[in-house]
């Protein structure tokens, strides 16, 4: 569990990965709270940042954002190159939701995709902002894939409150000519697993849906959420808005509390924070 499964469909040209998260899944939304629906489309957008993020091919991290204008206003997922995931969803929709409410038209309506991508080694990162095209977080990545690789790509993603699961099928340049119905028969082959049996061991998953082809298992890469504290880097972002607005948040409230949204954690600073920031004159503090 917690890791992306690469695999190739040799006879055919046709690769794919089986991509599985168990604890980081249930880590990243453990005190969360999120409506049902609203925590399967996070969890679908999640199984698809690990998967293309297993395809980086330079250090560095990507980045998804779906913005819309209905009850879901925003999900964020991002992936470094060893796997680490962090994302959360800004919603107003509680656990009663009703159940109609769902997928992405239901949930985000008219919006966007914006993927971000940033090279550790490069200054400016590199973006990209498309329609949400499509009604499941599969449809539209179907389509973003297909038109940023010209190559045909299918998904199927599922998503509980434990693990958050997808398969991806890419065909590749030469599987026309191995075989002209390969393609489409691949396709109805997957079309065929039901969402529990993405859970199951890749071995007996592939065998189970392509038990004609000859398929080439790669070793698997372990995915996880990180999202560790950082409590210096708060104290750095309160320290750049000087003594001035400091003082004045503590005449506000006597706790200055901070949240970092897209990990869940909140950090709190009563009134010995300011000469901690800023010593008096003539003080010097260690």
């Amino acid at each position: 569990m917690d890791a992306v499964h690469r695999f190739l469909l040799e006879d055919l040209d046709i690769r794919g990965a089986l991509v599985q998260l168990g604890s980081s899944w249930a880590e990243m939304t453990a005190t969360r709270g999120y409506a049902a629906p609203v925590r399967e489309l996070l969890g679908e957008l999640a199984a698809v940042a690990a998967l293309i993020g297993s395809n980086l091919k330079a250090p560095g991290r990507i980045g998804f954002q779906m913005t819309g204008h209905g009850p879901v206003s925003m999900l964020v997922m991002d992936c470094n190159d060893k796997l680490q995931l962090r994302g959360m969803a800004r919603s107003i929709l509680s656990d009663e939701a009703p159940s109609h409410v769902a997928g992405v038209a239901g949930l985000l309506g008219d919006g966007q995709l914006v993927l971000t991508l940033q090279p550790r080694d490069a200054e400016t990162p590199y973006q990209s902002v498309v329609p949400l095209t499509g009604d499941t977080v599969a449809a539209v990545f179907e389509h973003y894939l297909e038109k940023s690789e010209q190559q045909p790509s299918r998904l199927w993603l599922t998503a509980s409150p434990e693990a958050a699961c997808g398969l991806f099928l890419q065909k590749l340049p030469n599987a026309d000519v191995l075989d002209a119905d390969g393609w489409d028969r691949i396709v109805a082959l997957a079309a065929t697993v039901k969402p529990e049996e993405l859970l199951l061991a890749p071995e007996t998953l592939l065998k189970r849906l392509f038990h004609e082809e000859s398929v080439r298992l790669y070793p698997p890469r372990p995915a996880e959420w990180h999202c560790p504290r950082d409590v210096e880097k708060v104290r750095n972002m309160l320290l750049s808005l000087g003594r001035e607005e400091i003082e004045s948040m503590l005449a506000d409230a006597e706790i200055i509390a901070v949240e970092d949204e897209i990990c869940g954690h909140e950090y709190r600073f009563g009134p010995e924070i300011l000469d901690e920031l800023f010593p008096p004159e003539g003080r010097t503090l260690h």
